[in-house]
């Protein structure tokens, strides 16, 4: 699994790169865009607040500044979510090419994956919700047991709650994590069987049952080797900032500016976002495609799948770029 991604990594770069990074590129663009607007929305509030002038902040002032940072939050969230998304998606789109030979244009894997993002965001949202809704209902009645502990003032029933909480936690966690394995695969099939959610986390369930334990650890070995590579490649540009004459605060007066500031830090902030942005790629294009070829390994293994596979290769299609057979 892991040397079939990375061979399809490999082979298929410029695809898989080109559109992560136009992605999450323009994403950070509306966030710089977003935030600069902000800025100069509150910019006099900004003033007001970090003035000198006695007295507590006036709300006047506080409530532009927490509407600007909600607003800012909120867009963060959705272009985020729809770029992920949509990364989510192309992941398959080329690996339904790779798996067949064939090469594959940055458009059609642009208008493919982008007809199946809002079945991978209700896939994403709903596999999410299952997993946490053991944790979910173990945790309110926790504290609603604590809360009614505590109200009868019985402090030596605190300790054992504690522990309960404690053994509970021990207990739900392995549930979470068998039902997000069992639906991990639902991503895929949405992309590779144009499948709708619900019926995605059915089909998921089917392939996955019987070989639980092989897609928990192939799905965990490669999270686990895509957050090592990431980090190691955030490593460098972190040693780069930390060599003498890159970041000197004696520079700085008693009271700098904010320019000053800018100035002192932007080197910093630009080869950490650098770093992080090379970092987010890998790790959000190799575990989609460790867990698609899992769902490739499934379904040759349940339902012989070698032979079509095997057949649809060798044909010759005039729409060489084209969407594969709909039985693959």
């Amino acid at each position: 699994m892991l040397s079939g991604a990375f061979s399809a990594l490999g082979r298929y770069w410029k695809p898989l790169v080109g559109m992560a990074l136009t992605l999450f590129g323009a994403a950070t663009l509306v966030m710089i865009v977003a935030l600069v607007a902000a800025g100069a929305a509150v910019a006099t509030h900004w003033d007001e607040l970090t003035s000198d002038s006695p007295g507590s902040p006036d709300a006047a002032d506080l409530v532009p500044l927490g509407v600007a940072f909600g607003v800012l939050m909120i867009i963060g969230v959705i272009v985020y979510l729809l770029a992920s998304a949509v990364v989510q998606a192309a992941v398959p789109v080329v690996l339904q090419e790779a798996v067949l030979g064939r090469p594959i244009r940055f458009g059609a894997v642009w208008s493919r994956a982008w007809s199946r993002v809002w079945s991978i965001i209700g896939t994403v949202f709903l596999t999410g919700l299952i997993a946490v809704i053991p944790m979910a209902l173990f945790m309110t009645a926790f504290a609603g047991l604590m809360v009614y502990t505590v109200s009868l003032g019985d402090e030596d029933g605190v300790l054992p709650l504690m522990w309960f909480g404690f053994l509970g936690t021990l207990l739900v966690t392995p549930v979470a994590i068998w039902l997000w394995v069992r639906f991990s695969l639902a991503p895929t099939v949405v992309v590779f069987e144009n499948q709708r959610p619900v019926a995605a986390l059915r089909r998921s369930a089917q392939l996955v049952r019987g070989s639980w334990w092989r897609v928990f650890g192939v799905g965990l070995l490669a999270y686990a080797m895509a957050s090592m590579i990431g980090y190691m490649i955030q490593m460098p540009f972190q040693m780069v900032g930390m060599l003498p004459g890159m970041f000197d605060p004696a520079d700085m007066g008693a009271d700098p500016s904010g320019g000053e500031l800018i100035a002192l830090f932007g080197g910093l902030i630009l080869l950490s976002f650098v770093s992080q942005m090379i970092a987010q790629l890998f790790t959000a294009i190799f575990p989609p495609l460790v867990v698609g070829l899992l769902y490739v390994d499934r379904r040759m293994r349940t339902e012989n799948l070698g032979p079509v596979l095997a057949e649809a290769a060798a044909q010759t299609l005039p729409e060489q770029y084209g969407p594969p057979p709909a039985h693959v």
